[in-house]
């Protein structure tokens, strides 16, 4: 009978932010059944930095008594050939997929750590800032000014995902969106908020399971009406009502992530964003 495993740790090493290296390894640890204790160790530039992540790395193969996964992102030729001497078992995203398309482009790649600074001149880039702060100003419907500038207003019920989806929207693809909540009131009228009425074709709607929408107020306000299981069935049967009345295209964010949620928005509202 095998003896089960602990599961083991996972580094994502990188002379950058290490956020390519966690995309990527989280990507292709997610067809596994195992969780993890992950570390990113961003910006390992230099032979001595590589070292110290030498060093962790190790300590936690000592201590697990296998060796962890180390997912890499790494140019520099010194610093790499430190950190392939760990003792944890290294998958180098640069060689797995750069070298290819070397060969596919018949060049050779810049091999450029970063590039930080072209990032933040970038057109792209300041239009990721601008809908960032777009976003935090009409964030729970704080703001009815210059709604005309959204590319989409998320409507839905409290907690319901509005704001991680408004954030994740503007921070990853630059969408100035908004997010506007439904309320009792809006129910007792069945109509839209004002402010929403000459932006319609804008409008996109979140909805919720009961269940799961009461166990996220209840982590905020215990033992309130406003988080209790037969209110929240009532505010997200009348939103979807209000929803459907109004033809505000919807989905469900139950059992959706907030990626699976905005891309679904951005192949609707900016399918423009999905190519760059």
């Amino acid at each position: 009978m095998q003896r089960d495993m602990p599961n083991p740790s996972v580094f994502f090493v990188s002379d950058g932010t290490g956020i390519t290296a966690e995309t990527f390894g989280n990507a292709i640890l997610a067809q596994f059944d195992v969780h993890p204790h992950r570390v990113r160790l961003p910006f390992v530039d230099t032979v001595d930095k590589a070292h110290r992540a030498v060093e962790r790395i190790n300590h936690a193969a000592r201590n697990e008594g296998r060796p962890p996964i180390v997912f890499i992102t790494l140019v520099n030729a010194d610093v790499l050939h430190v950190i392939r001497e760990c003792s944890g078992l290294v998958l180098d995203m640069f060689t797995t997929f750069i070298e290819p398309l070397e060969t596919a482009f018949g060049i050779k790649s810049n091999h450029r750590i970063g590039q930080f600074s072209e990032v933040t001149s970038s057109s792209r880039y300041a239009d990721r800032m601008d809908a960032i702060n777009f976003a935090l100003m009409h964030d729970d419907g704080q703001s009815s000014r210059n709604l005309a500038l959204a590319d989409v207003i998320l409507v839905g019920v409290s907690r319901s995902g509005k704001t991680p989806t408004s954030l994740y929207l503007a921070m990853q693809h630059g969408v100035r969106a908004a997010n506007y909540p439904l309320i009792p009131e809006d129910f007792s009228r069945m109509s839209l908020p004002s402010a929403l009425v000459p932006h319609r074709t804008k409008l996109f709607g979140l909805s919720i399971a009961p269940e799961r929408l009461s166990a996220i107020r209840t982590e905020r306000k215990p033992g309130s009406n406003y988080a209790s299981l037969p209110n929240c069935v009532e505010e997200v049967a009348e939103a979807e009502r209000l929803m459907r009345r109004e033809g505000i295209r919807w989905l469900s964010s139950t059992h959706k992530s907030i990626e699976e949620i905005a891309t679904t928005i951005l192949q609707l509202i900016r399918p423009d964003r999905l190519e760059y």
